[in-house]
């Protein structure tokens, strides 16, 4: 029997926004920019920033490290007053070192709600949850692509002074 067209045809893509697998694909390519941002995770504790010229700082801060996962927060930070500083966008952002994904845990932005991942986790399963995962997660890919492309990196030689 020939098949004209593919067996695939009319249903819908595996990059569908707000599907699945288009999640766990952008949770791939995070993970792909997070290494080349990060070409090796740092220490817990570790506090960093990115400069460069014509650009705003990015501040990098390891959260948590373990074995198979890191925990950090990714953020730039604007002066606000004489002692207050304002942290936008701030984004908890965990790497899956053995399945080689990056996931967004935690954001605060200035265009977005609150988000927690822990909050999507007793939510009715109407697809909203998912759909909310994929927005803040295709944010993190577009920020990170960014950054990169302006030529932020975190090395040893970025950590703050103490």
């Amino acid at each position: 029997m020939i098949l004209l067209a593919p067996a695939h045809a009319g249903s819908f893509s595996h990059d569908t926004p707000g599907t699945f697998t288009a999640l766990m694909d952008l949770y791939e390519r995070n993970y792909i920019n997070m290494r080349r941002l990060i070409p090796t995770m740092l220490p817990a504790s570790t506090v960093c920033v990115s400069r460069v010229s014509g650009g705003l700082d990015l501040y990098l801060h390891i959260i948590e490290r373990s074995r198979y996962t890191s925990e950090l927060s990714l953020s730039y930070q604007f002066a606000q007053g004489e002692d207050a500083t304002i942290t936008e966008p701030n984004l908890r952002i965990r790497v899956y070192h053995d399945a080689q994904l990056a996931e967004v845990m935690a954001a605060q932005t200035r265009h977005y709600a609150t988000f927690t991942a822990d909050s999507l986790l007793n939510a009715r399963p109407t697809g909203g949850a998912l759909r909310t995962r994929w927005r803040i997660n295709r944010f993190l890919f577009k920020w990170l692509t960014y950054c990169l492309r302006q030529g932020h990196r975190f090395t040893d030689s970025a950590h703050l002074p103490d």
